[in-house]
């Protein structure tokens, strides 16, 4: 797809075109955005920031004088604006502007979702602390199959709402949404960074999920957005609770979308990035830095939400989040496994999945005719075509 906004700069285009995904559940509106990105300039995060941010809190302050529907919609959108806005700035970790903008993304959501029938937070016992996140109830009695959903490397439960979350439940399903280790409420509010056995994470949200009434236990998937995609099959692999498991996209080996941009092999990179030093290898990713807006953001933000004091450690860290070793020959449950073939990061990799799984498995694409070829195909399509539950 032709970006019809930021052209140079392919990192913004990929969050906006986001934003624009998230109209179709009132999660934004095409004016605001396009006004929005009128007041940015190429690869300048503060300008980012202050024009996100300026939306957001205008959303904010009008919806305390609207009618409850339109102060509902209003928080919705500025939930959506908020964290934009913050987006770009996990650079800095010490940054204010980080927990202004993300606590009043959280305080919108909750206004909004306030008003909606059969929406709930919910707080997940986790390793002594709690994983956040909300549970939609679907309509009707009787007991219901389970969508439990999370994001990936930089998305949040909130986001999901507009990702799937209402299109379940519309479609007659329980949604479980959750930030697990490494997600947004995790890292804000404890800290907790990202594991790459998720199984870990996902078994004890089941144990949750499954003691929640009106849950059909046999009838239980998972789906995974981003780096999810590697998560939820990582998962999948390894927890037999699950029925179905959903990838949007496919990942196979997260790493590879660092690996394609450095010189060596992958053994080789992994060799350099565990080293004591390598000043080379250093190097390099500073100079990566500095011409590629996308890796100058995954870099930053990676130390955020895995750890590590240097560029080169946080390397090392995410290169651990993989399919291999025959993991995803494991996953025996139904399988749709999602790919957009012009995605930004992870080329190729749905199928590299796809082609591994042991289990009844569908490989759906989302082409550019479609509108869907970029970025993450629309959060409905996927909803529509997910396993049998």
């Amino acid at each position: 797809m032709k970006p019809l906004l930021f052209e140079d700069d392919p990192q913004f285009w990929f969050e906006t075109l986001l934003a624009f995904g998230e109209i179709a559940y009132g999660g934004a509106d095409f004016g605001e955005i396009v006004a929005i990105a009128s007041n940015i300039k190429s690869g300048d995060y503060d300008s980012w920031h202050d024009a996100w941010l300026a939306t957001a809190e205008r959303l904010y302050a009008e919806a305390a004088t609207m009618h409850p529907v339109s102060a509902r919609d209003a928080y919705l959108r500025a939930s959506t604006y908020y964290r934009r806005a913050e987006f770009f700035l996990h650079g800095n970790p010490e940054d204010p502007r980080i927990d202004y903008a993300y606590e009043r993304n959280v305080e919108c959501f909750q206004n909004a979702i306030a008003t909606l029938d059969h929406v709930e937070r919910i707080e997940i016992p986790y390793d002594g602390h709690v994983l956040r996140g909300y549970f939609y109830r679907a309509p009707g009695d009787g007991p219901k199959p389970l969508l439990v959903a999370h994001n990936g490397f930089d998305g949040s439960a909130e986001d999901l709402h507009f990702m799937g979350a209402t299109a379940g439940q519309e479609r007659g399903y329980h949604v479980l949404t959750f930030d697990g280790p490494g997600q947004p409420s995790a890292v804000h509010r404890d800290g907790m960074l990202f594991r790459p056995d998720w199984e870990h994470v996902v078994g004890q949200v089941l144990d949750y999920a499954l003691a929640l009434p009106g849950v059909l236990p046999e009838k239980v998937a998972l789906i995974g957005w981003s780096l999810g995609g590697m998560l939820a099959p990582r998962a999948a692999a390894f927890e037999p609770r699950l029925s179905a498991v959903v990838a949007v996209d496919g990942l196979f080996d997260a790493g590879a979308a660092f690996v394609q941009q450095l010189p060596w092999d992958r053994d080789e990179i992994v060799r350099r990035a565990n080293a004591p030093e390598d000043p080379e290898l250093d190097a390099f990713l500073a100079g990566a830095k500095e011409q590629n807006p996308t890796v100058r953001w995954a870099l930053g933000h990676g130390r955020y939400v895995m750890g590590g004091a240097t560029d080169r450690e946080f390397l090392a860290k995410y290169l651990e989040y993989n399919l291999y070793d025959g993991v995803a020959e494991r996953i025996t449950c139904p399988a749709l496994i999602c790919d957009a073939p012009e995605d930004l990061f992870f080329t190729g990799q749905p199928q590299q999945l796809y082609d591994r799984i042991s289990g009844p498995k569908k490989l759906l694409n989302f082409t550019a005719e479609e509108g869907r070829g970029r970025t993450l195909p629309r959060r409905r399509d996927a909803a529509r075509e997910r396993p049998d539950l």
